[in-house]
């Protein structure tokens, strides 16, 4: 009996057979990929090529079962690369690599201060960007490396990100002058502490914090204190470079490829940002802040520039600006 799986490829290649047969320039396509061309009443039917045929076949498999997959049926896979430091071993050890002694009686190897993983330093070089942070490495939240977060957490974004926008826009939105305006510096520290001591048991709510600017500062604090930002040093050249393009398809353009050179981490923050960011602009008229505004506020929070020097820093001062204020404007076609 055919199996479930033969019966999807067989009806897949019926539909496509179908379209052809309906659009002569489709046939040409069908040629190349299956090896067939269509029968008609004037031409007898070519010969089949088996050996395209089966790969069109395992080709068309692939595509059955890509379809079945949701885009939230799995939990999200970022690598992350090892944060490797010399250390000096108590006791024989082995590399976890090459499983070979690491002599020495000092600085025998490395070990990764996220996940523990012990290695020569030669191997290190050739261990993959597997590293799974453990939560007993990770001692804080804030100045956390943001890949490292999310990862020792197993969530999507970093806990501030998330916890703190829910709490802005459930009772926060419509205030003016939103995170233009400074909460109380000792409230938000306390509130950075809390997060480092006590993680996603945080209370930021009404009851623990009544001023919303106080939870505004809190995420500004977080996303600054970033050790890389959430646009990171490789691709703040190409944001900068994008935003100074003139021609509207080409600007929109260059912003996807420099999107595209984000760690994954980092850019699903981005994006779950920004959205925000377009909702607080939809209640301008109550909060006073559009998306020109919360580029100058956003715009040195969220990148920073990599080296260079005091005049050209300042220079892209104003392109920041730009990129955030068109990240936000145009955030249901970038992302």
């Amino acid at each position: 009996m055919p199996s479930r799986e033969s019966y999807e490829v067989r009806k897949a290649e019926k539909s496509l057979v179908h379209k052809a047969k309906q659009d002569p320039n489709q046939q040409d396509i069908l040629v190349a990929a299956l090896g067939m061309r269509i029968p008609s009443p004037q031409k007898p039917p070519a010969t089949i090529w088996q050996p395209l045929k089966l790969f069109a076949y395992t080709q068309l498999t692939s595509l059955v079962r890509k379809a079945t997959l949701k885009d939230n049926s799995l939990p999200p896979k970022y690598e992350k690369v090892h944060n490797f430091k010399v250390h000096t071993f108590r006791g024989p050890h082995w590399c976890e690599y090459c499983a070979n002694f690491m002599w020495g009686l000092t600085n025998q190897g490395v070990k990764c201060a996220d996940c523990g993983l012990n290695v020569h330093k030669h191997c290190s070089m050739m261990v993959p960007n597997s590293c799974v942070p453990d939560l007993k490495h990770v001692k804080k939240v804030y100045s956390c490396e943001l890949t490292t977060l999310v990862k020792a957490h197993d969530t999507k974004r970093p806990m501030v990100v998330d916890m703190c926008i829910r709490e802005i826009e459930s009772r926060g939105l419509k205030s003016e002058g939103l995170y233009r305006i400074s909460g109380f510096s000792d409230s938000v520290e306390d509130v950075k502490s809390s997060f480092d001591r006590d993680g996603e048991k945080t209370d930021i709510s009404a009851r623990a914090y009544e001023d919303i600017n106080i939870i505004t500062g809190a995420l500004k604090l977080y996303l600054r204190n970033l050790p890389i930002p959430v646009i990171s040093y490789e691709a703040y050249p190409r944001f900068i470079e994008a935003a100074k393009l003139e021609d509207a398809e080409k600007r929109l353009e260059a912003f996807r490829e420099a999107l595209e050179l984000l760690p994954a981490a980092h850019r699903e923050t981005l994006k779950y940002l920004m959205a925000h960011l377009k909702r607080v602009t939809l209640n301008e008229k109550e909060n006073l802040m559009n998306s020109e505004n919360l580029g100058i506020v956003f715009g040195p929070t969220l990148m920073r520039a990599p080296n260079l020097d005091a005049m050209t820093a300042l220079n892209d001062i104003r392109h920041q600006r730009q990129v955030v204020e068109f990240l936000i404007t145009n955030e249901d076609i970038l992302f």
